[in-house]
C-alpha cells in the first residue's frame, strides 16, 4: 500500500500532534472494532474470533520487528511484561537504566529491592560508558519519551555483551515509526497504544529462548497453555513451550482493533513510515530555526508554547517541562505549519 492510501484510512480532527501520549486508528482498525463491539452487544457470536485476532496482532508484529511469532508474547502493559522479567531475576542482581527514562521500565525493577536487586542509573547519553563489569542487566528504552532522543544501540549493546549483561529494550516509542531489530535484544517490550495505532491494553514482550527459560510465567492461565481451550480446568501445568507461556489472556476488544492497524503497518513498510514522519519533524524544526534530527519526536523549549498551541487548536505535551510534538502517518504538512506560526507569532 502506498503512503497516500494509507493516509486517506485516517480522519484526525487538524493539528493532532501528540502520537507520544496516543496514536489514532485507522478505519480499517476502528470499523472492525465497531463491528465486535456490536456483536457483544448483542451476543451474536461466541468470543473465539475475537481471540484469534490477538494471533494476528502477534504475527503482524514479530514481522515488523523481524522475529518469529514464537518469540512474541502478548500481554496489557510494558510494566506488567517488564514485571515478569524483574520478578524472575536472582536475587542481587544489578541493573543499570538511564536515570530520565519513563517508569514503567524502571519501578518494576526498583520494587525489586527487599530482595537485593539493586538500580543503578546514569544519564541515557553515558549508558555504554556506566556498563561496568558486576551489571546483570541493561534496560533501557531505544526512544526517550520525554525527548524523543534515539538511545546510542550499538553502544549500549557492545557494552552489555563485554560484561555480559542481558539487554532489555522499551521499544514503546520507537516500533511502529523506527526500523527495529528485535533479534539484537535479549528481551524487547513495546506498548502499542501509540505508535502501532492499537487500542490501549495491547503489549509485546520479545525474548530470546535461553532469557524465557529463565522467565517465571507467574502471571500464566490458561491462554498460556499449550492447547489454550484444553487448559481451561485442573492441574497440571501444561504450558505452551514458546513465548506463548507467558502470554496474558487477552482483553479482545483491544485486540481486534490492533490487528488491522499493525497490518496497515506492515502493508505501508516502516520505512516508509519513518521517512514521512521524520520529514514532517524536519519542517517543524526548520520552522523554528533548529538543526535537522533523526527523530519523530521533538522536543523544544519555547516560552508559552501550551497556550500557544491550544489557542491555535494544536494537541500536543508537555513533558519535563518541555514542549513535545510527534508526528505519524495522519499528521500533515498543515499541522506542522500551524504549530509554527502558532509558536513564532509575535504577541
Amino acid at each position: 500500500m502506498d503512503l497516500a492510501a494509507a493516509r486517506a484510512l485516517f480522519d484526525p480532527e487538524p493539528g493532532w500532534l501528540n502520537t507520544a501520549s496516543y496514536g489514532l486508528p485507522p478505519s480499517t482498525a476502528w470499523d472492525a472494532l465497531q463491528s465486535a463491539l456490536d456483536e457483544w452487544r448483542h451476543g451474536r457470536v461466541s468470543w473465539e474470533g475475537w481471540g484469534e485476532s490477538t494471533g494476528r496482532a502477534r504475527a503482524a508484529f514479530a514481522r515488523l520487528v523481524g522475529v518469529a511469532e514464537a518469540d512474541v508474547t502478548t500481554g496489557a502493559q510494558v510494566s506488567q511484561l517488564v514485571g515478569l522479567l524483574a520478578a524472575s531475576v536472582p536475587d542481587g542482581t544489578v541493573v543499570l537504566a538511564p536515570e530520565e527514562d519513563f517508569t514503567s521500565l524502571l519501578f518494576p525493577w526498583l520494587a525489586q529491592a527487599h530482595r537485593g536487586v539493586e538500580v543503578r542509573t546514569a544519564p541515557a547519553a553515558r549508558l555504554a560508558a556506566a556498563v561496568t563489569p558486576d551489571v546483570d542487566v541493561v534496560a533501557f528504552s531505544v526512544v526517550q519519551s520525554a525527548t524523543g532522543v534515539i538511545a546510542d544501540v550499538d553502544g549500549v549493546l557492545a557494552a552489555a555483551r563485554s560484561a555480559g549483561a542481558v539487554t532489555v529494550a522499551d521499544a514503546t516509542q520507537a516500533v511502529g515509526w523506527l526500523p527495529i531489530d528485535a533479534g539484537r535484544f535479549d528481551a524487547l517490550v513495546a506498548g502499542g497504544y501509540k505508535w502501532q495505532l492499537s487500542p490501549r491494553g495491547t503489549a509485546f514482550l520479545v525474548t530470546t529462548a535461553q532469557l524465557r527459560s529463565r522467565v517465571v510465567p507467574s502471571q500464566a492461565g490458561w491462554w498460556a497453555g499449550d492447547d489454550p481451550h484444553g487448559s481451561y480446568y485442573g492441574p497440571p501445568l501444561r504450558l505452551a513451550s514458546d513465548a506463548r507461556r507467558l502470554d496474558l489472556s487477552p482483553a479482545w476488544f483491544s485486540w481486534v482493533g490492533a490487528a488491522p492497524a499493525l497490518e496497515l503497518l506492515e502493508a505501508v513498510t516502516i520505512e516508509a513510515v519513518h521517512d514521512w514522519n521524520v520529514g514532517l519533524a524536519n519542517r517543524f524544526r526548520a520552522g523554528l530555526g533548529l538543526p535537522t534530527g533523526d527523530s519523530a519526536i521533538v522536543s523544544v523549549d519555547v516560552p508559552d508554547a501550551a497556550r500557544r498551541l491550544e489557542a491555535a487548536g494544536v494537541r500536543a505535551a508537555v513533558r519535563d517541562g518541555r514542549l513535545r510534538v510527534s508526528f505519524h502517518l495522519y499528521s500533515s504538512e498543515a499541522d506542522v505549519d500551524a504549530a509554527v506560526a502558532a509558536l513564532t507569532r509575535r504577541g
